[in-house]
């Protein structure tokens, strides 16, 4: 059996092409992540992958739309979004496929 800490991994990413990683692989990414109010993630998009997000707990703000506690919300490759903490946040977020380097910002454009 295999043992780690949430806070040693990634940024909360566990599973994907990360280091430290519970298990390595291309094929998809994996992550808890946690958010102070007022925490924020600059508008990105995937050209490659599908990003699913779910809240776990707390209220966000994506593009302009508040999300909380048993939203899911689903990012097709070329959709953007930002990302803002409007509470103390808990999401799990899951890229499909990893695409290591697929993530690009604003002024980025496909």
């Amino acid at each position: 059996m295999k043992h780690a800490k949430l806070d040693d991994m990634k940024l909360g990413w566990f599973i994907g092409n990360f280091s430290p990683t519970m298990h390595a692989t291309e094929d998809v990414e994996v992550a808890v992540k946690e958010y102070k109010t007022g925490d924020y993630d600059q508008w990105h998009y995937h050209k490659i992958a599908t990003e699913y997000t779910v809240i776990v707990s707390g209220e966000v703000e994506m593009n302009g739309v508040i999300y909380v506690k048993g939203d899911i919300i689903v990012m097709e490759p070329g959709e953007g979004t930002d990302f803002r903490a409007l509470k103390d946040t808990v999401s799990v977020a899951v890229k499909i496929p990893g695409a290591t380097h697929d993530k690009y910002m604003k002024g980025q454009l496909p």
